[in-house]
């Protein structure tokens, strides 16, 4: 998960806690002394165009952006700044996504989305539905069941053929709610206590204006080049939107590019030629059954796309031992989803890895 550029502390395990991955961000940052650049406590509010223009053949990187922003404690007090560039990454785990089943506001137990979970203390001797088998899901309900009565992990999937704790079980979806019973897609009731919901979240950019015309259809942004540039207005970009991938070297290859971009190093096709290509991959996944709404899921198309990255940019590509520890992982945690985490691994000449002994 390392960025290439910077190697997470060696005494590490190799899987390591949400406060490494902080202590890797934070030392990152002071390594590269980036936090004199970052004003920090500080809330955008609005991102407009302020030489709007549509260009109808070709992308132009001339105009510039006005920036509305003000301090988190005082909201009155905006300030408006023009720049050359914009560049989101507000990420995409901010606003939950709850899907609408009947009964649910009437649901006389307790409820949680997975971006609110903390702790299974909280759920001690309840019985916990679980909606949602993606990793999230996965993981959460394997830590519930160490407090959870029972555990309800509910998916529209192919079960999961991992071992799970015995008081784990999987089933359908849920079809509807009333008071405490929850019945399920297969006419299953079951009582329950609380439901947790690890149903992923929806993009959201509220400071950018309609003058940015960005389009959010069901989880799937347009009209993004390479699932990253703007291509109406090339200096706005998005880092970090794809799915299902190996984040810290994505983010990084995706911002060389961007980098390149500025610097004049790399020539952005024309608008016309940008949209063509980003229709022509969108048709592609289509075919491939791929429903509209995970088109910027990668997953094993993300290596690719890393390489791509990379090319565009004129930088070094990841070894193909980071791709390959990756897939050795993914099929580990298919096969045992309870055990996986508690094995290491060792580099090798830097070019294979093999489990520590």
């Amino acid at each position: 998960m390392a960025f290439p550029d910077f190697e997470f502390d060696k005494d590490l395990p190799s899987f390591i806690l949400h406060t490494d991955v902080l202590r890797y961000l934070k030392d990152y940052a002071a390594h590269f002394e980036l936090l004199k650049y970052i004003k920090f406590q500080t809330l955008v509010l609005e991102v407009d165009p302020a030489e709007y223009q549509v260009s109808t053949s070709s992308a132009k990187l001339g105009h510039k952006w006005k920036v509305t922003f003000a301090p988190v404690t005082d909201r009155s007090n905006l300030v408006t700044e023009e720049y050359d560039a914009v560049v989101v990454c507000n990420g995409h785990y901010a606003v939950p996504k709850i899907p609408d089943i009947p009964g649910l506001g009437a649901f006389e137990g307790e409820v949680m989305h997975s971006h609110n979970y903390r702790t299974p203390k909280l759920f001690q001797d309840k019985t916990v539905l679980c909606l949602g088998a993606g990793p999230s899901g996965q993981d959460i309900c394997v830590e519930l069941a160490s407090t959870a009565r029972m555990v309800y992990l509910c998916h529209n999937k192919p079960l999961l053929e991992t071992p799970l704790p015995d008081n784990v079980q999987q089933k359908p979806g849920i079809d509807f709610i009333k008071g405490f019973k929850v019945t399920l897609l297969n006419g299953e009731e079951h009582h329950v206590d609380f439901i947790l919901f690890c149903t992923g979240y929806y993009f959201n950019f509220p400071f950018l204006t309609d003058k940015c015309h960005v389009n959010i259809s069901d989880g799937c942004i347009m009209p993004l080049y390479k699932h990253l540039i703007h291509t109406e207005f090339p200096s706005l970009f998005f880092i970090g939107i794809c799915k299902t991938v190996v984040p810290f070297p994505l983010f990084h290859f995706q911002v060389k590019l961007v980098q390149a971009v500025l610097e004049g190093a790399v020539k952005l096709p024309s608008k016309e030629e940008m949209d063509a290509d980003t229709e022509a991959e969108y048709q592609k996944r289509r075919s491939e059954g791929l429903p509209h709404r995970h088109f910027h899921v990668l997953a094993s198309q993300q290596w690719e796309y890393n390489d791509e990255m990379a090319l565009m940019a004129g930088c070094s590509k990841l070894p193909d031992w980071v791709r390959n520890l990756d897939g050795a992982v993914r099929i580990m945690r298919r096969k045992n989803i309870t055990q996986y985490k508690n094995v290491n691994f060792v580099l090798l000449d830097g070019e294979s890895f093999a489990i520590a002994s």
